[in-house]
């Protein structure tokens, strides 16, 4: 249990250090290629943080355990969205783009309401699964997602007058490449001892998926958001956490799926209201207070309800 402990606290060292490094590399390239921060939080950050999730999920499906790879993706859309911009927010009250406001927050629920008919199988069968087709109109569906994103990297060239580093394309690269290697080492060193940690207690694969594994896989985002907001780059925080819970649900499920066809927990219908609820509030907070602002009292919602909630399955549980 010792060198379990310690191997936690050695995964989330090079999370920080790793998310600090990523987004360094990647604000710069922002700025030098003028283009946005939001672009940049929507892909290469948010592909990066979305690393670990990809690798965990391609080992379950592999192992046909579903309730590990849906609750990793799901869990982890919540924690990101509710732990991870909620202590972002209280940082720094996060200014938000109008098109974040109007596409990628509407987008991130429409990814979350299409998972819950593709698994539920309203469409098809009676059965419950993600099938190999799901998987494939979430991956389409994913490549129309991409297809804004490059829009957007015309549309929205980078406003921001600061000044830019004097970084040469190798470092830039450098500092991206080694902050994913670190992330993603990280990660996988928080997931598989926490793991451990947990089945030692007896604690069931659907609350393992929901809460170890997802809070670990989605600690790159934690650190990387929390240090982009410490930064007041509130674009690359917010890019993040929706960039990611799209790259979750199209991405990570998708290909999941085309591994194997998964069978779908109807439990986890629950947590799949949550993830709409919260993302719907989310929406409207943007025009609550500060217009095109979440404010730190509206953060605070967002950490309370996942505590509470959290609390709620474990309590389950015991």
């Amino acid at each position: 249990m010792f060198l379990q402990i310690i191997l936690l606290i050695v995964g989330l060292v090079l999370l920080v250090k790793g998310a600090d490094w990523l987004v360094d590399g990647a604000s710069v390239l922002a700025k030098k290629k003028n283009v946005s921060d939001l672009a940049i939080g929507l892909t290469i950050v948010a592909f990066g943080t979305s690393a670990p999730e990809l690798v965990v999920n391609a080992v379950a499906a592999s192992g046909n355990y579903p309730d590990i790879v849906f609750g990793n993706i799901i869990g982890s859309n919540n924690f990101n969205l509710f732990i991870i911009l909620g202590l972002s927010g209280l940082i720094i009250p996060l200014s938000v783009q109008s098109s974040t406001v109007w596409k990628e927050i509407p987008f991130s629920l429409f990814a979350a309401i299409g998972l819950f008919f593709l698994a539920n199988n309203y469409f098809l069968t009676e059965s419950r699964e993600l099938s190999r087709w799901d998987a494939a109109i979430l991956l389409v569906l994913f490549g129309a997602f991409l297809y804004y994103v490059a829009t957007q990297l015309k549309s929205e060239p980078s406003s921001d007058t600061q000044e830019v580093k004097n970084y040469s394309t190798a470092k830039i690269w450098g500092l991206i490449i080694i902050g994913l290697a670190g992330l993603v080492g990280g990660g996988k060193l928080v997931v598989d001892n926490a793991v451990a940690m947990a089945q030692s207690l007896g604690v069931s694969e659907k609350i393992i998926g929901l809460t170890i594994v997802a809070a670990g896989t989605s600690l790159p985002e934690l650190a990387t958001s929390v240090v982009a907001a410490m930064r007041k780059n509130a674009d690359i925080a917010i890019g993040n956490i929706i960039g990611s819970n799209i790259f979750n649900i199209f991405l990570i499920l998708g290909v999941s799926g085309l591994i194997r066809p998964l069978e779908y927990n109807v439990s986890f219908d629950t947590d799949l209201y949550i993830l709409m609820g919260g993302t719907i509030f989310l929406f409207f907070a943007m025009f609550t207070g500060k217009r095109h602002k979440l404010d730190r009292w509206e953060a605070f919602l967002l950490l309370s309800t996942y505590l509470l909630y959290t609390g709620y399955l474990v309590g389950l549980e015991s």
